[in-house]
Order: C-alpha cells, then sequence, then structure tokens
C-alpha cells in the first residue's frame, strides 16, 4: 500500500523572487554578436526580446569575468574586469539597462570559494611565505611517509580528478584546490577574504545587478583540522573529504555577512550546495528567516542516475527515486520555511529529454513538454536553461573524445586510458556515458535558426564547440509564435504560474498515487482551489485508475494546460487513458472540494 503523505500548510511569507522564473545563460554558447565564434553579451542584449517572449523575470549568465578560462569562467582572474570575448563592462551596464527596461532583471554568477591562479592575489600569495596575501589561499606544509616521499597534506581528492592539493616549489608547500590546480581555493578564516568578496558584491549591486548565483557556496568553510577523509568507497566524492569542506563549521557564519548585504539591496541569491542531501542542512542557509540565502541549488536528483563507479558509470533509477527525491524536497518548503530551486537542467547537466526520457524522434516534443509541466508547476522558483525551451537534446551518439571541451570529461577519460588502457568495454560505456551527463551536453551553441551554424555565429570555422546536428529542424525561429511549440508551452508554462500565483507559487503539495510507475501526479492545494499535475514518463498508453482524491478534479475541473488538447473523462471502470509522455494541469476551484486520501494504480497497455 502505498506511504500517505500528510498535506502541508502553505508557506504564508511571501517575496518577490518566489513569483519570479529565471533563464540561464551560458554566454560561450547563446549568441555571437562578432563573428568570432565566441557567445558574448551584446549578442545576448541582440535577444531580449526573445526572453521576453518566454516569460522570465531573471536571467542568470554564467561567469562574464576575466578569466582564463581553464573551467569556462569558473576561474576568475579579476572580478572587476569582463572576459574580453564576451565585452566589456558598458556591455553590462547596457544588458542591465536592456532588461530592466523589459521588466527583467540581471543575476551575476558569484564566484569565491576559489580564483583563478592568474588572480593577482594568488601571485602574491604563492610568491613567498610572508607576503601579505600568503594567508589568503590555503597552504600547508608537505606529509612525509617512513619511506621519506614527500605527500599531501591529507588524501581530499579534486572535482576534476587528483589530489585537492598542488605542490608548489618556489615555498614547498601546497595549495588547497577542490577544483583544477589552477583554481586556488581562497582561505575565508581570513577577513580579509570576506572584506573583499563584500566589496565585489556591493561593486555589482550598485551597479544595478539583483543578486547572485553563487558558485559551490557551502564548501568556503571548511575544517580547520584539515583531516583525512575515511575512505570506504573510492568513488564517493563524500569519502573524498566533502564531509570536511561542505557546510563547514563557519558556513552559516559567513552567509549572514553575505545576507546582510542581500538584505540591503533587496537582492535575489540562490546558492550552490553540492554533497548536502539532508533538508535540514539545507534549512539552515534558506530559511525564511535565517538572513542568509533565498534559495539552494541541491543535487539530489542530479546524481539519481550515477552508478557505482561515480558520475559516468550508468545507473537505472526507478519512478519511485524520483518520486522520493522531489517529495522529500517539497515537503521540504512547508517543513522549514525554507524554498526551492527548481531545475533538471544546467550548464553542469545533460539534457532532460536525453537524461530522463526515452522519447525517440516522433515523441520528443511531447517530452519536452511533459517536463516543461512536471517542473515548472512543483512549488519553487523555476529554472529554464537556454535551449531547454526549446527541448534541445544531448549531443549525438556519433560523438567521439575528441569533440568533448569540457575539463571534468576530459580528465575523467584520460585518467580512465591510464588505468585502464586495454579495457575497450570500459573505454565505450564512459563514451557512452559523456554523452549522457558530460557538462558538453548543455554546452553546445544555442540553436537560432536553420541557417549555417544555426545563426550561433558567422565565424568561418565555426564555433568553439559543434552545433548539434539537429539545428536545422530544431531552433528558436521554427517554434516562436507556433502554438504547439515546446517553446510556447514553456511559455504558458510560466504564465500559469502568474496567472494563479496563489495556487502555483503559494499552494502546499501533495504527491498522488506514490506506488505508481508510470506516472508522476501531484496536487497543488491552496484556499478552495486544487489542481492536478500528472505527467507520463513513458512512452506508452496508461490505464491509470484513478485515486479518490483526484476523481472530483477529473470530472468536475477545467483543464488549464496539456500537450494532447483533449478532455480526459472518467471510465465506468474508474480509468482514465493517458498517452505517450502526455501531461496536463486540470483546476478544480471550489470550496466544498473534498480532497482526501486514496490509493491508485496503473497498467502499460
Amino acid at each position: 500500500m502505498a506511504t500517505q503523505r500528510k498535506t502541508q500548510l502553505s508557506p504564508v511569507k511571501r517575496a518577490w523572487w518566489k513569483e519570479a522564473s529565471v533563464y540561464q545563460i551560458y554566454p560561450a554558447s547563446f549568441k555571437d554578436s562578432n563573428g568570432d565564434g565566441i557567445g558574448d553579451i551584446p549578442g545576448i542584449i541582440s535577444e531580449l526580446d526573445y526572453l521576453k517572449a518566454l516569460g522570465v523575470d531573471l536571467v542568470w549568465l554564467s561567469p562574464i569575468l576575466q578569466s582564463p578560462q581553464v573551467d569556462m569562467g569558473y576561474d576568475v582572474s579579476d572580478y572587476y574586469q569582463i572576459h574580453a570575448p564576451y565585452g566589456t563592462v558598458k556591455d553590462v551596464d547596457a544588458l542591465i539597462q536592456g532588461l530592466n527596461q523589459r521588466g527583467m532583471r540581471y543575476v551575476m554568477d558569484l564566484v569565491v570559494n576559489h580564483t583563478s591562479d592568474q588572480h593577482e592575489w594568488f601571485k602574491r600569495s604563492r610568491s613567498s611565505r610572508d607576503n601579505e596575501y600568503r594567508d589568503w589561499y590555503i597552504w600547508k606544509k608537505p606529509k612525509y611517509g617512513v619511506d621519506g616521499v614527500r605527500q599531501p597534506p591529507n588524501n581530499w581528492k579534486a572535482y576534476f580528478g587528483g589530489s585537492a592539493w598542488q605542490y608548489d616549489e618556489t615555498t614547498d608547500e601546497y595549495y588547497l584546490h577542490l577544483f583544477a590546480p589552477e583554481q586556488p581555493d581562497l582561505n575565508w578564516e581570513n577577513p580579509k577574504v570576506r572584506s573583499a568578496v563584500h566589496q565585489i558584491m556591493r561593486y555589482w549591486l550598485d551597479k544595478g545587478v539583483s543578486g547572485f548565483r553563487m558558485d559551490v557556496i557551502n564548501m568556503v568553510s571548511k575544517d580547520q583540522g584539515f583531516p583525512d577523509a575515511p575512505i570506504t568507497d573510492a568513488n564517493s566524492q563524500w569519502q573524498h573529504g566533502a564531509m570536511y569542506y561542505c557546510c563547514g563549521p563557519r558556513l552559516h557564519e559567513y552567509l549572514q555577512e553575505l545576507g546582510r548585504i542581500l538584505k540591503d539591496y533587496d537582492a535575489f541569491s540562490v546558492g550552490e550546495m553540492p554533497n548536502v542531501y539532508d533538508p535540514a542542512e539545507i534549512g539552515k542557509a534558506v530559511g525564511f528567516d535565517r538572513g542568509e540565502l533565498a534559495m539552494a541549488f541541491q543535487f539530489e536528483i542530479m546524481d539519481i542516475d550515477h552508478g557505482p563507479g561515480g558520475k559516468f558509470s550508468p545507473h537505472q533509477y526507478r519512478m519511485s527515486d524520483l518520486k522520493h527525491i522531489v517529495s522529500k524536497w517539497q515537503d521540504f518548503m512547508y517543513q522549514n520555511a525554507g524554498w526551492n530551486a527548481l531545475y533538471l537542467e544546467n550548464h553542469d547537466q545533460g539534457r532532460t529529454i536525453s537524461r530522463f526520457t526515452s522519447a525517440g524522434p516522433e515523441y520528443r516534443a511531447t517530452a519536452g513538454k511533459m517536463l516543461a509541466t512536471f517542473l515548472g508547476l512543483q512549488g519553487g522558483t523555476p529554472f529554464v536553461y537556454q535551449g531547454q525551451e526549446l527541448g534541445l537534446i544531448n549531443v549525438p551518439a556519433t560523438w567521439g573524445i575528441e569533440k568533448f571541451r569540457d575539463i571534468e570529461t576530459l580528465n575523467h577519460w584520460d585518467e580512465m586510458m591510464a588505468a585502464y588502457p586495454h579495457d575497450t568495454e570500459l573505454h565505450q560505456v564512459t563514451l557512452q556515458q559523456f554523452r549522457v551527463k558530460s557538462r558538453d551536453n548543455g554546452r553546445t551553441p544555442m540553436q537560432w535558426t536553420s541557417g549555417k551554424f544555426a545563426g550561433f555565429t558567422t565565424a568561418p570555422n565555426g564555433p568553439w564547440i559543434d552545433v548539434h546536428d539537429d539545428y536545422e529542424d530544431w531552433n528558436a525561429a521554427a517554434q516562436l509564435g507556433k502554438p504547439n511549440s515546446v517553446f510556447q508551452h514553456w511559455a504558458k508554462v510560466l504564465s500559469l504560474r502568474k496567472t494563479h500565483k496563489d495556487l502555483f507559487v503559494y499552494g502546499s503539495y501533495k504527491l498522488v498515487d506514490e506506488a505508481n510507475d508510470d506516472l508522476f501526479a501531484y496536487l497543488r492545494m491552496y484556499g478552495g482551489q486544487s489542481a492536478l499535475v500528472l505527467a507520463n514518463f513513458t512512452d506508452k498508453e496508461v490505464k491509470w485508475v484513478v485515486p479518490a482524491e483526484t476523481t472530483s478534479i477529473l470530472e468536475h475541473g477545467v483543464v488549464l494546460l496539456g500537450n494532447y488538447q483533449r478532455h480526459h473523462p472518467v471510465l465506468p471502470d474508474g480509468t482514465i487513458a493517458v498517452e505517450p509522455f502526455e501531461s496536463f494541469v486540470i483546476l478544480l476551484d471550489s470550496s466544498n472540494a473534498r480532497i482526501g486520501l486514496g490509493g491508485g494504480s496503473s497498467e502499460s497497455v
């Protein structure tokens, strides 16, 4: 029998950012205005009306600050200058003005757990042990084994492979880098570092930035004992030291310092918080009265298909796993007075249609609309990643390793080839997983038209990374203004959140038919209104035995949105037929509606 979930009361505290939706842009891949093959800020400005037509409120750009681009801008060398291929500070001013004129706001990506090793702070820090910037970063003396061999200070591993410590001959010490060696971690224990971060924030807020997405912000506080991690699973990042550098002892002190600045400007904030699966821990950072962050990106859904060998090993998850995760974080909102950042795609993830459905070409658009409905009407603030609104998919199955550009992907490949040079089966499985989960899946150029290079660039040699080969059929020009397009469906979902704000923004959530292996159904409720959101994640028609709690909605409700454009009568046997990848939203506006508890089941036809 399905577990019965208690319906939670709706949170009563309102905020402008709870009612907003966010569009994420990957600058290098959005629109190239000058023909150098790299997207830029003027290119973004040229498509602001496109964003307005979608109906988003906030526009978040992945890092645009000066950078050597070892990790595509997540290695900042100057926090006050723009990466030259992207444009200038004046271009940012024009972007903010253009967004504001259209009723939208700009969100900056703030990367302050680490800098580039080319930042002036680090150049000074590594110059000598007594330099005034030495303790702006985390330096430790080597360890030596019984054999006299030099070793890193501890056994922590970096996210992009290898040790998290880099030896520097100049001063005979190691510095910490949780990502690439070119991304040394800042020492937030030093108040001068925090003061510098605060100054950076105020500078950009004063220029009209409306808030920040904060990169790996839960890593800024580390256990100052820097102990070895207890390695029990060689593939678990948690066992690689995350227990000591995620949500460290002073994290909330630091976040409250940032929160006071954000409050001064009534600014938006979302913190990226990897390796955190406890809602209570996230709640400390995003609780409405905590004075820290507005919301956080947690990774539980993103990790759902990671296998025993880590991210790039396969794992077949079950619908029950997805339901558990979604409902866990929906319940969290009401129990902790927190808020969810709703996302399935971003610059670090594969495309949703390819990753979470088995949709072939005939159902691609249908599946894209289904996922929009499923995600966008949950409780929280939805994030749409560029191209998601067009139903873009992962890189072609023909891509070999030579096509990929991402440092995480390439480092993983090199380590695997060094360790298992003759395991051709592993090589093929890994390459297939790259085509599902590599960060490059979301970084191929935006597909604007059916013209050369998808209208992204006029560069003779094309863009910095290959355009997907399906661009002639899947592009923005083919979908804008088309009532049944994926783009227009996303626009309708975002519009529903505004026209039925009480229900879809502030209403409560309850999972329906928890045991069903094919359908994901949930209720949103507020006052006398209730809405059923249903999504078929399979490519089969499903005969759904209607649970008692949804019968009234199905029989008397009004269809607000559907990707099959039809009504759903309950048959005499108490079932409805749900088409492949079908989704719909049905509203019942009646204070007398009986919303009880019930079971349900389905069978595939």
